[in-house]
């Protein structure tokens, strides 16, 4: 189980090496005029992002599929507005399933020292497009926070048992 790879679902484009993925949602506070005492108004806008590598060589395939999400061009936009208006882009990870996003900041690099793969980083942020969804996807926010502390123990912080050796001359 420890070798598996669980990928990180973009709507249906698996990032399958994820380096690291942050959310970041809270509320809104604001002072009450004239008082000493501050109140939450709202909650604020959750945003999640991802940096990933691409490899090999199905990158640009993976590559346009994420631009496809993120309505990078007209034609595109046109394709695929229609579906977009009724739900946003499921995220689909082991930290959160969030229905209703929308890529918001799209980024790919190449480096010379890796020609053969392309980082990609996105930014996605919550855009509700109906309470029937925004239930669904806090339900199965929840359902994932209940199916996590029901399974199995997690491996060890650091798996790789670890031996004195005898310390380095210098």
């Amino acid at each position: 189980m420890a070798d598996r790879n669980t990928p990180v679902l973009i709507g249906a484009v698996p990032l399958l090496y994820v380096q690291s993925l942050s959310i970041s949602e809270g509320y809104q506070i604001e002072r009450i005029s004239g008082s000493r005492f501050s109140q939450a108004i709202a909650p604020t806008t959750k945003t999640i992002a991802v940096e990933a590598l691409l490899p090999g060589p199905d990158r640009l395939l993976v590559k346009k599929e994420l631009e496809a999400l993120a309505l990078v061009s007209r034609v595109l936009v046109a394709a695929a507005a229609p579906l977009l208006a009724s739900t946003g882009i499921p995220v689909v990870c082991g930290l959160t399933v969030s229905l209703d996003m929308q890529i918001t900041d799209l980024r790919f690099s190449q480096s010379a020292g890796r020609r053969e793969a392309l980082d990609v980083s996105l930014t996605l942020r919550h855009v509700p497009r109906s309470n029937v969804t925004a239930a669904l996807g806090e339900a199965a926010d929840l359902a994932l926070a209940a199916g996590t502390a029901l399974a199995a123990a997690t491996p060890p912080a650091a798996p790789v048992p670890r031996t004195a050796t005898v310390p380095l001359a210098g």
